[in-house]
C-alpha cells in the first residue's frame, strides 16, 4: 500500500471529515447517487431492502442513514415498522423522517438484543474499526434478526479511476497520476464476506452488476467533484484535475458516442 493510499484510507474514516464536510449535508452524497440514473439495468435499492425485510417486524435501525432514502421508503412501504435513522452527521439528518439520532456506529446507543433489523448500507468503509463495528451491529440484533450491509466491488467504476489517474497525470506532467480516493476499498464486496463472517454465520450476497452509459460529461464531473471533502488526500490539485477529467470524458464521448462505466455493487443479507 502506498503512503498516498494509506492517507486516503485514514481520511475516509476520519470522523471530523465525515461529519463536518463529506456528509455535513446531502449534496455530495446525492451527486454520487445521481450517476446511477444512467445505469442499466436499473435497481430499486430501497425496494430491495423492503423485499429483504418482508418477514421482519418491530424495530429497524438504519446506521449511517445519510440522506434517508431507505428510511423514507420504509416509512412509506412498511408503516408497521419502527424505523430509526442514525448518522454521525446531524446536518445530513435534517430532512430524514423522524425519529433520528446523531451517534457513532462504533458506539451504538442501543441495548443488546433490542432491534429486529439493522441496515449498514454503503457505510462500513467509513468506520475506523470495521470488525468491532460489525460486532456491535450483531450485539444489538435480536435472535433471528437480520443485517443488510452493502458496498461496491474493487472493480466498480474502474473507468472513472482510469479517467482520474490520467487527468491527474496530465496536471502533474507524468504518465499516470495518484489514484483517486476510493470509499469502498476498505470494505469492498471482496472483503465484506470475511469481515461479516466473524459475527454472522448465515450470509447471502445479492450482486448488482450494471453499466452506466453517459452522453454528457456533466454527471461524471458531478460524481468526481463529490469527493471534494478528501481533496487534501488526492496528491494533485483537485479542481484542476476534475476539469481535466471533464475534458477527457467529453473527448471520449465525441469520439465514441458515449462514456461507459462498469458497475458492481452488492447487498449482503446476514443472520447470526
Amino acid at each position: 500500500m502506498t503512503s498516498n493510499t494509506a492517507q486516503q484510507n485514514a481520511a475516509v474514516a476520519d470522523k471530523s471529515i465525515l461529519a463536518n464536510s463529506a456528509y455535513a449535508d446531502g449534496r455530495y452524497l446525492a451527486a454520487r447517487q445521481s450517476i446511477y440514473r444512467w445505469q442499466q439495468p436499473q435497481y430499486d435499492l430501497p425496494g430491495i431492502v423492503v423485499e429483504e425485510l418482508a418477514d421482519t417486524s418491530g424495530t429497524v435501525l438504519d446506521v449511517g442513514c445519510g440522506n434517508g432514502k431507505f428510511v423514507s421508503r420504509l416509512h412509506t412501504d412498511r408503516p408497521d415498522l419502527q424505523v430509526v435513522g442514525m448518522d454521525i452527521s446531524g446536518g445530513i439528518l435534517a430532512d430524514v423522517p423522524k425519529p433520528v439520532l446523531v451517534a457513532d456506529a462504533q458506539a451504538l446507543p442501543f441495548a443488546d438484543n433490542s432491534v429486529d433489523a439493522v441496515l449498514a448500507l454503503h457505510m462500513l468503509y467509513h468506520v475506523g474499526d470495521i470488525a468491532a463495528t460489525i460486532e456491535g451491529l450483531a450485539r444489538v440484533l435480536r435472535p433471528g434478526g437480520v443485517l443488510l450491509a452493502s458496498t461496491n466491488s474493487d472493480t466498480d467504476k474502474r473507468e472513472l479511476d482510469q479517467l482520474w489517474a490520467k487527468a491527474a497525470g496530465d496536471i502533474l506532467g507524468i504518465p499516470e497520476g495518484p489514484a483517486r480516493v476510493s470509499l469502498s476499498s476498505r470494505f469492498s464486496l471482496e472483503k465484506a464476506r470475511s469481515y461479516l463472517g466473524t459475527a454472522f454465520k448465515d450470509l447471502r450476497v445479492r450482486e448488482l452488476p450494471g453499466t452506466i452509459e453517459i452522453t454528457d460529461p456533466a454527471p461524471i464531473v458531478a460524481h468526481l467533484a463529490s469527493y471534494e471533502a478528501w481533496a487534501d488526500q488526492c496528491g494533485v490539485p483537485f479542481h484542476e484535475t476534475v476539469s481535466r477529467a471533464a475534458a477527457s470524458a467529453a473527448a471520449i464521448i465525441e469520439a465514441e458516442g458515449s462514456f461507459k462505466i462498469t458497475c458492481l455493487g452488492g447487498i449482503l443479507v446476514c443472520r447470526i
